[in-house]
């Protein structure tokens, strides 16, 4: 939990300051959290969407807080 709101934080800083150098970390991480999601889906039945939904949203948040950091770089006034 700590670790990917760390990772998070650390992507929208990174996307603030370089916009065009936070793309490889965040699609790498999105990349190493879909494998989780995708052998946690492996499991049969409910199972398999219980564990695999804590790596999905986990992404989602990574993806967000990327375009967060460059949606705010790209409205500053200079």
């Amino acid at each position: 939990m700590f670790g990917i709101v760390g990772i998070c934080v650390l992507l929208a800083v990174l996307a603030f300051l370089v916009p065009r150098l936070s793309r490889h970390p965040e699609r790498g991480t999105q990349r190493t959290l879909g494998v989780g999601s995708r052998a946690g889906g492996k499991a049969p039945g409910i199972l398999g969407r219980i564990l695999s939904k804590p790596f999905r949203s986990s992404s989602k948040a990574v993806g967000r807080s990327g375009s967060a950091g460059r949606r705010a770089r790209g409205r500053m006034p200079c």
